[in-house]
């Protein structure tokens, strides 16, 4: 992109997506937005039309791949309906997907340190994508028993925590860490031992 890109009418993306080529090689903290300016083809000047500091560019890539995974656990939820079983795996499994097929938002979402509170606009994305794995979880509660019955919210976030360690562990090539098994088999078998302690799916024979 030539110096004109200054110009152009998606300078603020041309930056995003600027950054996300530098979160994936350096990390969150490992560029400076004079890196971010040189990789969209504009000066240092310019960038602060439109970030105040690289903590705001690195909070947009992450408000913008929080609308992305809400979409992605969306079409899953959806996909498998009128299943609520099918259906709340499917979310579970689409967290490592994302994490797989766009590390630099994924890093920006869970691994830079921007908090999710840090604009509303961040923090109503982020919600969103967690509400679509509440609802798949509040679906298929309703197959326990109320005074057995987690609170849908603790339910998604059992799935999320283990996704994410899944993903942070096994998927990421975290230096030393390795397993004999897929990380979409640890995630497969993870959530069917859950799913089982609580009664929705039947025991082993």
């Amino acid at each position: 992109m030539s110096k004109r890109g200054y110009h152009h009418g998606n300078l603020r993306q041309a930056l995003v997506e600027s950054a996300l080529r530098l979160i994936e090689t350096k990390g969150p903290t490992g560029f400076t937005l004079s890196e971010a300016a040189k990789q969209a083809g504009v000066t240092p000047a310019a960038v602060y039309r439109h970030f105040e500091g690289r903590d705001d560019l690195i909070a947009e890539a992450a408000r913008q791949g929080f609308l992305m995974f809400a979409d992605l656990m969306q079409h899953a939820y959806d996909k498998y309906q009128p299943s609520a079983l099918a259906a709340f795996e499917a979310t579970g499994r689409a967290y490592l997907a994302f994490a797989r097929k766009h590390p630099g938002h994924y890093i920006a979402m869970f691994e830079s340190g921007i908090s999710v509170n840090r604009t509303p606009e961040l923090a109503n994305a982020a919600h969103r994508a967690r509400g679509i794995l509440e609802l798949a979880a509040d679906d298929l509660s309703q197959h326990i028993p109320e005074d057995k019955r987690p609170p849908a919210s603790m339910f998604s976030a059992h799935i999320l925590a283990m996704s994410h360690g899944v993903v942070e562990l096994y998927a990421r090539n975290t230096p030393g860490a390795t397993s004999p098994f897929p990380p979409e088999d640890l995630l497969e078998t993870g959530i069917g031992i859950y799913l089982r302690g609580l009664g929705l799916i039947d025991p082993d024979s």
